[in-house]
């Protein structure tokens, strides 16, 4: 029995009819899903290939660098027909917008300029203050301390004052006799006892 293909089937069947001899390719078909395994394969275990890992991951490697490659090439064409889109539909109004915004920045520039003005106003008022504030305390300390001063040397003559005032009863050569006998004359018991109220509670009687 003979299999024929395709577009050749009537040829063949006219070649039969006419008793020459009819040469036919051998066609391999296709195994329907319900077709038992072969017999030659029954009891394979398919094993899959061997992996080498320093070639996985050079392949990964490469495989993200191209992803990323891809992508960032798209990311940049998508760009460029987009700028040019909008290029075209909005040219008019990107100078108009253009125009406006070198407007805006020449006010806020203008406005920038006056305030760093206004600003070192206040400052330079701010740093007078301080000068004078700074000044106005060297005067005050100034005074202060002369005043101090002024004390000082007021005490210190009070305390000479008090010194020389003193100085007139001291014990000299001159009045030694009149000293003594005057102490003789009226003498002091200093033999007594006092409370913490500093009164005398206790005193013996001279002899």
């Amino acid at each position: 029995m003979f299999q024929v293909i395709g577009g050749r089937s009537g040829q063949a069947a006219r070649l039969l009819a006419s008793g020459r001899a009819v040469l036919v390719e051998a066609v391999r078909g296709r195994k329907s899903r319900t077709d038992p395994v072969a017999k030659s394969k029954e009891g394979r275990i398919k094993v899959p290939p061997p992996v080498d890992p320093v070639e996985m991951v050079v392949l990964k490697e490469r495989y993200t660098e191209y992803q990323m490659i891809m992508r960032a090439l798209r990311l940049e064409f998508k760009e460029e027909v987009l700028r040019k889109k909008y290029e075209e539909e909005t040219g008019s109004l990107a100078e108009e917008r253009a125009r406006q915004e070198a407007e805006e920045h020449r006010a806020l520039m203008a406005w920038n300029n006056e305030e760093n003005l206004r600003m070192l106003k206040v400052r330079m008022m701010r740093i007078k203050k301080e000068e004078e504030e700074a000044e106005r305390k060297r005067l005050d300390t100034a005074i202060q301390r002369e005043q101090e001063q002024q004390e000082f040397l007021k005490e210190k003559e009070r305390e000479i004052l008090q010194l020389q005032e003193e100085a007139k009863n001291f014990i000299t050569l001159e009045n030694l006799d009149q000293r003594i006998e005057e102490a003789l004359d009226n003498p002091k018991n200093y033999n007594f006892a006092v409370d913490k109220e500093g009164r005398v509670i206790k005193q013996t009687v001279l002899q």
